[in-house]
C-alpha cells in the first residue's frame, strides 16, 4: 500500500513521520517544501503538486488547516487518483463538510474516510494520538495498519460524519476544561497556595482532567505553547454550537466558553496559542500563574 500525505504542519508532520518509521511507502507534499526535509531524510518521497502525488499512490491522507483548504486540495487530487483508491481526511471538518467532500471524491470512484485525531501534538509525535474514524468498516479495516502506526487508540465511530461529531465533542470539552483549569489555578494562587503543589494535588484528585495534566503545565511555565491557535479553537467551538442547535441540546457551558475565546482572540489575535485564553484572567487580575519545574513544550 503506497500512501501519500499532504499537510506537514504541527500535526500532520508527525503523523507522516510515524508512517515512515513504521516502514510504509510514503510520498509527501506541502505548500512549504522545507517541512518535508525530515520526511525525505527518513526515506519519504516528495511530490511537487497534490495531483502528481495522487498519481503515485493508492491512498492519499490529508491534514489541513481549514475546510476551504481541504476542498481546494481534494479538487486537485480527484483527477490524479485512480478509481478504487482512498482519500483519508484527518483534518477536523464539520459533519456536513466531510460528507459533501466525500461525494465529490466518490463521483470519481474514490472512496473516502474521515480520521480526525485528538490528544495533542505531543502525542502525535510519539505515535500515540487517538484516531477517530468514520466511514465504511471494510475501508477502516483495510487501512488499520497505517492508522495504528500513526495513533495509539483507534475508534471506529460508524458511518462517515460520525467521527466529525465526536471530535467536535472532545474539543468542546477540552476548551471548557481549559477555561476552568485557569480559574482553578488562579483560586489557588490568590489563596496563597504553592502552584506546583496545587497542580500536583489537582492531578491526584477527582477534579483532574487531561487538559490539566497537559496544558496546565504550559500555563505554569508561561509558554502556553500547545501548537493550537485561537482561530482553530473558535472553528471547533462553532461546530459544537451548530450541533447544539441541530440536535436541540442547550450548550450553556460551551456558549460561555465560546464567548471567552472570542474575547481571547480580540485580545491576543487569532494566531495566538489557544492556551493563552487563561491569560485573560491573569491580565484582568494582574496576577501571573507561574511555577518552576514545568516544561515550555510537551514531549
Amino acid at each position: 500500500m503506497r500512501y501519500g500525505y499532504i499537510g506537514l504542519g504541527n500535526l500532520g508532520g508527525h503523523l507522516a513521520a510515524s508512517l515512515l518509521r513504521a516502514g510504509f511507502d510514503v510520498t509527501v507534499n506541502d505548500v512549504d517544501r522545507s517541512l518535508a526535509e525530515r520526511h525525505i531524510n527518513m526515506g519519504g518521497k516528495w511530490a511537487d503538486r497534490p495531483r502528481s502525488l495522487a498519481e503515485q499512490v493508492d491512498c492519499v491522507i490529508t491534514c489541513l488547516p481549514s475546510p476551504v483548504v481541504s476542498e481546494k486540495v481534494l479538487l486537485q487530487l480527484v483527477d490524479g487518483l485512480r478509481p478504487g483508491t482512498t482519500w483519508i481526511e484527518m483534518s477536523t471538518l464539520g459533519r456536513n463538510e466531510i460528507q459533501r467532500l466525500a461525494k465529490l471524491a466518490e463521483a470519481k470512484g474514490i472512496r473516502a474516510m474521515e480520521c480526525p485525531v485528538t490528544g495533542g501534538v505531543h502525542l502525535a509525535a510519539q505515535g500515540k494520538i487517538t484516531v477517530l474514524a468514520g466511514g465504511d468498516k471494510d475501508l477502516f479495516d483495510l487501512h488499520k495498519p497505517a492508522l495504528e502506526a500513526m495513533g495509539g487508540q483507534l475508534f471506529h465511530m460508524g458511518q462517515l460524519g460520525s467521527a466529525a461529531i465526536i471530535k467536535v465533542i472532545t474539543n468542546m470539552l477540552a476548551f471548557i476544561h481549559l477555561v476552568a483549569d485557569g480559574e482553578a489555578l488562579m483560586l489557588a494562587k490568590r489563596g496563597g497556595l504553592d502552584l506546583a503543589q496545587s497542580w500536583a494535588a489537582i492531578k491526584a484528585s477527582s477534579g483532574n482532567s487531561f487538559v490539566h495534566e497537559t496544558e496546565g503545565q504550559l500555563i505554569l511555565n508561561g509558554s502556553y505553547d500547545i501548537a493550537f491557535t485561537m482561530d482553530l479553537a473558535l472553528k471547533d467551538l462553532g461546530f459544537a454550537m451548530n450541533f447544539g442547535t441541530e440536535f436541540g441540546v442547550p450548550l450553556d457551558l460551551a456558549s460561555l466558553t465560546n464567548e471567552t475565546f472570542v474575547k481571547g482572540r480580540q485580545a491576543y489575535g487569532g494566531a495566538a496559542q489557544s492556551t493563552q485564553i487563561v491569560k485573560l484572567l491573569e491580565d484582568a487580575l494582574n496576577t501571573d500563574l507561574r511555577a518552576p519545574g514545568f516544561p515550555a513544550r510537551l514531549e
